[in-house]
């Protein structure tokens, strides 16, 4: 089914629609794709489009872009939504983009939203027309093409990422609206501080709409204070959308001393306290891939070799943020805080640091002349290699020699805890300690040896 692309007249519609970008001067936030001299923004200009995914997050202007090409493009420019059409819609597009292309020798534009709800036998019927060079395909999606077209489509179209918004990119855009007579709310008499506009800014999480259909409840809410009154502040904001998160502040004092709490809870060993500042977090707009670094640096610094496990935990919930996005994206969180909260704990990554401040201490100390590689005759003439000892030819894969430099040697930055995983390391380590005290240098068995 062919849809409107352009909004209807601007006294009825939303102000989401009344503001949106109509050229890429305007568009904020995807300068990545847009920007002076990207490739997308000559092809735009150009009216040279090639078949285009347009992949992100709801909000980030994906519907935008379409619109602007729509404006620029002298080609028969057709909107359809994959939600209310199906393959008898499709052919009738077809049949129409035929007809016009025997009449001028034209090809048809092609919008396609939400283009990841057509299932295989819908892609499949657009799939001949786009390698034909009849239409020229634009969809948009908030999820993975890579798992939503079939990959004939997909090799056929160019994937392009739009981000969600940052916070300066999402000031601007309060900013530029409330200062706009003509299609924001310029002469309205409304005005907001710094911490107003950034609780709007938070509240939207990266997604443009949220953040001005926001703007548009604040307005409606404060219609008919009287003229002069001073701007209206965060919790102004707050009361007038009714929600209590807002108070949380991603920029000040309030975001750090929460991280704080989440990442102390979790090195407590406390699963609830962990989820509740993380719900804390969440529920205010957090950005989450912002929460999930936090999880995969505290898998090392405070969990570590304790339970190797937690590092692949949260580099997984990592991946799931990007790959899901929110809601969903919360279970993956909720299961990585839960999971590094109740591991047992080891700060002994910490020993990096040890480390470097003796290489920063000792300079350039030469490598051991056994430890160097003799990749040349000559290397080994000159010693390189000489009398290194493989540890696979010797008992339980070990053998005392030294790898530190001279002046290091019996250095330690390496303690492994007593905690998890680490323990059985420690004992590890205090075989080998005896076994090198006693310079025990016995050769592999046949069996594979032994401790």
């Amino acid at each position: 089914m062919t849809v409107p692309l352009f909004p209807p007249p601007p006294g009825q519609a939303p102000l989401a629609d009344r503001v949106r970008p109509r050229s890429l001067d305007e568009v904020v936030g995807q300068d990545h794709l847009v920007g002076p001299g990207r490739p997308l923004r000559r092809a735009v200009e150009a009216d040279r489009l090639g078949s285009m995914l347009l992949w992100g997050p709801p909000g980030t202007g994906k519907t935008t872009l379409a619109r602007i090409v729509a404006r620029h493009t002298r080609a028969p420019f057709v909107a359809f939504s994959a939600v209310l059409g199906g393959v008898k819609e499709v052919r009738e597009i077809v049949a129409e983009a035929e007809a016009r292309r025997a009449r001028d020798g034209s090809r048809t534009v092609l919008f396609v939203d939400e283009i990841h709800r057509f299932n295989r036998a819908q892609q499949d019927a657009f799939l001949p027309h786009v390698e034909g060079g009849l239409l020229v395909l634009i969809g948009a999606t908030t999820e993975n093409p890579s798992f939503q077209v079939n990959a004939a489509l997909l090799s056929r179209c160019a994937v392009h990422v739009l981000r969600p918004l940052d916070d300066d990119a999402l000031t601007a855009l309060v900013r530029r609206t409330l200062a706009d007579p003509e299609r924001g709310l310029g002469g309205e008499g409304l005005a907001l501080d710094e911490d107003a506009v950034l609780a709007l800014v938070r509240h939207g999480g990266g997604d443009a709409r949220r953040v001005l259909t926001a703007l548009e409840r604040v307005h409606e809410a404060v219609r008919g204070r009287a003229p002069g009154s001073p701007p209206l502040s965060r919790e102004d904001v707050a009361a007038a959308l009714g929600e209590s998160c807002l108070l949380y502040d991603r920029a000040g004092d309030e975001h750090y001393d929460t991280v704080s709490a989440f990442i102390k809870s979790m090195r407590g060993s406390d699963p609830d306290a962990a989820l509740y500042w993380l719900a804390r977090m969440v529920e205010a707009g957090e950005q989450p891939l912002f929460v999930a670094r936090r999880l995969v640096i505290f898998a090392s610094e405070d969990v570590g070799n304790a339970d190797p496990r937690a590092l692949a935990v949260a580099l997984a919930a990592k991946d799931a943020v990007a790959f899901l996005g929110m809601p969903e994206a919360a279970y993956a969180l909720s299961q990585a805080t839960t999971y590094l909260a109740t591991a047992p704990k080891s700060n002994s990554a910490k020993g990096y640091f040890a480390a470097a401040e003796a290489a920063r201490g000792s300079g350039p100390l030469p490598v051991p002349l056994h430890l160097r590689n003799a990749a040349t005759p000559l290397m080994g003439r000159l010693g390189h290699g000489a009398g290194y000892d493989n540890p696979h030819d010797f008992a339980g894969a070990f053998v005392p020699q030294r790898y530190l430099p001279e002046a290091l040697e019996g250095a330690r930055f390496y303690e492994p805890s007593d905690q998890g995983y680490e323990k059985t390391v420690r004992e590890r380590l205090e075989i080998w300690g005896r076994r090198r005290a006693l310079g025990d240098r016995r050769p592999r068995r046949g069996d594979g040896g032994g401790p």
